[in-house]
């Protein structure tokens, strides 16, 4: 069982910069792909980014590419997501996301752990 805590979600104007932070429990955390997921109102939740056991492996939707930057610190059960150039459309909810098995992975159901989301608001 892993318990996800995502923090660092607020207001920021277009054009401005936002960290997301996501801490887990338990000792395997690095045994775990992590990613991130978003959800807009009225929207399917969407792919943002993941990365894989290792650091090495990261993998991000076309609409963040170049913008978003994915990273874990395994010693401190923790993965981050740094938010460069926001744009109006990134405005939602963040979901920090965990998988038990394989690498970098895309699809929501692929997710074995959520949590519970924090929101990402960007004003024009």
């Amino acid at each position: 069982q892993v318990q996800l805590v995502e923090s660092g979600g607020g207001l920021v104007q277009a054009g401005g910069s936002l960290g997301l932070s996501c801490a887990a429990s338990g000792r395997t955390f690095s045994s775990y792909a992590m990613g991130w997921f978003r959800q807009a109102p009225g929207k399917e939740r969407e792919f943002v980014a993941s990365i894989g056991r290792s650091t090495a492996n990261t993998y991000y939707s076309d609409s963040v590419k170049g913008r978003f930057t994915i990273s874990r610190d395994n010693a401190k059960n923790t993965v981050y997501l740094q938010m460069n150039s926001l744009k109006p459309e990134d405005t939602a909810v963040y979901y920090c996301a965990a998988r038990a098995y394989g690498g970098s992975f895309s699809r929501p159901s692929e997710v074995n752990y959520w949590g519970q989301g924090t929101q990402v608001t960007v004003s024009s």
